[in-house]
């Protein structure tokens, strides 16, 4: 494959990329579908601009992992087309490198989004003050 010559060149390739994970990864739609719940939800918690931030470095967080993963088991996948101990033990890696990244999220999006949809939701009456 010949080099990119302009930036919108390597946009297209990026592009390209991003429809062949959502195309081919069916934990994509997995991490399309909360992070699509995520972001509703902080819309309408009305949260602050630094939760914001932080939701989205942990959505951000997930979907790199993701990408990151696909690539390594393409790779794996061309040098090692055959069954090899170090083939599994490179995508089981990758692949506990999504586990993590997306249980931090989870932290993270309930340590923001917790307390204000369990006052929305008008918990805090029957249950006690926000945790």
């Amino acid at each position: 494959m010949p080099r990119s010559v302009s930036r919108l060149d390597s946009l297209r390739h990026a592009l390209r990329g991003l429809a062949l994970v959502l195309r081919t990864q069916r934990n994509a739609w997995i991490h399309a579908a909360v992070s699509t719940l995520v972001i509703g939800m902080g819309l309408w918690l009305r949260i602050s601009t630094h939760d914001w931030a932080d939701l989205l470095l942990a959505i951000g967080l997930v979907w790199m992992a993701e990408f990151l993963n696909t690539a390594l088991e393409a790779v794996v996948d061309l040098a090692s087309p055959a069954a090899h101990p170090l083939a599994r033990a490179g995508k089981d890696i990758g692949a506990a490198a999504v586990v993590i990244s997306a249980l931090t999220a989870a932290g993270v999006g309930g340590m923001i989004l917790g307390p204000p949809l369990w006052l929305r939701l008008g918990l805090d009456r029957f249950l006690g003050p926000v945790p």
